[in-house]
């Protein structure tokens, strides 16, 4: 039995400073704070933060949780050990899997529960997270798309079933993962960051609809060297990081040749100016390559900083490159953040192919968030996201596959363990949201509409056959809160989604919930 104190009656701050991992709900948190100017300007392109980022990144004066959260500045000497509060959830789908951007967790039809802990150290310029978390799903059977394989690749990508490792079912028996979670080694050295990391990582300033990497899917195992702080070259200030990672197909791939395994490369920057505050300007790149037979060379770990389109062209290297572009712009005084993405899965042949098709295979996110400040303390957050990533009319003349899907090597799209790396909705399809979000004393209400195209089977072109069922579209509608009781975060969700033309068939509607718990049991 929880015990909880009575009204009025006052608890110390619990935990927090260990528990914001890109993503996160803090993080966003902390994010809302500065549209609002409580917390400095400070580029959000590039995450995760580090302990000595979010040093820098804690608010200095009155917010809403700060009667909750140890979120103070403090100066760190010696030793300092911390708990990442244990947290327990649960998740229940009505009739199809439902959610994302929930790192590992995949929920599938039926009840899925998820346990996470850990700890923080700090020592110096040495800090290590420690933060595994494990899911099962019931993953109870319910209808497949039919895509024409059999054994395992029944339950494999119903449209692509061997050009992307995107599994409709994760098999027919209860589905359990012992993930790492938000795990990472770091050493920040003077200017420079170097570590080893299983966490997610959210390149770009997208909130729901990441293009190049989020945390739709679990944290890869990989190795970084960037910059610790953004360097002042007096005109400008840059910040990034260079990523060599090691990525995993999940046991529904249709690669059987080899282990399956991939070797990642990519990279992501921002530049921001002293003269235009608020605004940050990026890229991003991103390149799968089969792992070499015989092992890492030098010239592997240069791929994100050489060109690798007159191989690619000839075909001579069997790579998958992903490609962004985007913006952030924060107006503190106005509470308002404005940002966008345009993101590429394709070479070009040469500058005339550029100049006449930009953007084959390409797709791009915009976002917008107003932040009004409310009597007692209160913000009121109203946000949206629209994400576009479907194959254009560039299809009349020139072939397309959908976005996360590029050429037959590696045969395993942009994924990660048979979850999509990026968005949720950015494999061929599109994505809007709509969102209000209340932050108060107590906690967090949230209520919000989307809509995502699932899947596209329009060829009305080629057959000249009008297809009243080729879109399949979801609609959702849904609320969630966050309450502060005592040493207690409870979180619920309920999510009631309608789509149309599930699998180009009828319509299905399924409910999903969702509650949690995260416990200071540390002090």
């Amino acid at each position: 039995m929880i015990a909880l104190p009575l009204r009025g009656q006052q608890t110390p701050a619990v935990g927090g400073r260990s528990e914001i991992s890109a993503g996160s709900e803090l993080e966003d948190y902390l994010r809302v704070l500065q549209v609002v100017g409580a917390v400095p300007l400070y580029p959000w392109s590039v995450r995760s933060f580090s302990p000595r980022e979010l040093d820098r990144l804690f608010p200095d004066s009155a917010h809403p949780w700060a009667d909750h959260y140890d979120l103070k500045r403090r100066d760190h000497h010696g030793l300092a050990l911390d708990l990442v509060r244990p947290a327990l959830s649960a998740r229940l789908n009505s009739a199809f899997p439902y959610g994302a951007n929930d790192a590992p967790i995949w929920a599938g039809e039926g009840l899925t529960t998820a346990a996470q802990a850990g700890f923080t150290v700090r020592y110096g310029p040495l800090s290590l997270s420690v933060a595994p978390l494990v899911f099962r799903a019931e993953n109870a059977a319910f209808p497949l798309l039919a895509n024409g394989d059999s054994g395992k690749l029944v339950y494999a990508n119903g449209l692509f079933p061997e050009a992307i490792d995107y599994p409709q079912r994760f098999g027919d028996r209860p589905y359990t993962v012992l993930d790492p979670g938000q795990s990472t080694l770091r050493l920040d050295a003077g200017p420079a960051a170097v570590g080893l990391s299983t966490a997610n990582q959210f390149w770009g300033p997208a909130i729901e609809y990441p293009i190049i990497l989020g945390n739709n899917a679990a944290g890869f195992p990989h190795v970084f060297l960037g910059t610790a702080r953004p360097l002042d070259l007096r005109l400008f200030q840059v910040h990034g990081r260079l990523v060599w990672g090691r990525l995993f197909q999940s046991a529904f791939a249709s690669e059987t040749a080899s282990t399956g395994v991939r070797f990642m490369a990519g990279l992501v920057g921002v530049l921001t100016a002293r003269w235009v505050p608020g605004l940050e300007i990026g890229v991003s790149r991103f390149s799968h390559n089969p792992w070499p037979a015989g092992g890492l060379r030098f010239s592997d770990f240069t791929i994100p900083l050489r060109s690798e389109n007159s191989a690619n062209q000839a075909g001579t290297v069997a790579d998958n490159q992903l490609a962004s572009a985007f913006f952030r712009w924060v107006f503190p005084r106005s509470g308002v953040e404005v940002y966008g993405e345009y993101g590429r899965e394709d070479y070009n042949i040469d500058l005339r192919d550029f100049i006449e098709e930009p953007d084959h295979i390409g797709g791009y996110t915009i976002g917008f968030r107003k932040i009004f400040r409310r009597p007692g303390g209160r913000l009121l957050a109203v946000r949206t996201e629209i994400q576009n990533t479907q194959i254009g009319i560039l299809d009349l003349g020139r072939g397309q596959t959908p976005f996360y899907i590029h050429g037959g090597t590696p045969s395993q799209g942009h994924t990660y363990r048979g979850q999509l790396l990026g968005s949720d909705a950015g494999f061929g399809g599109a994505g809007a949201m709509l969102a209000l979000d209340t932050y108060h004393a107590r906690g967090r209400w949230t209520a919000w509409w989307s809509r995502v195209l699932r899947q596209d089977q329009a060829s009305f072109v080629t057959t000249g056959a009008i297809n009243p069922r080729a879109l399949d579209v979801m609609h959702s509608l849904g609320a969630s809160a966050l309450w502060f009781r005592g040493r207690y975060d409870i979180s619920a969700a309920l999510t009631a989604v309608y789509e149309l033309n599930r699998n180009f068939g009828a319509d299905v509607f399924n409910v999903n919930l969702m509650v949690g718990v995260r416990a200071d049991v540390g002090r």
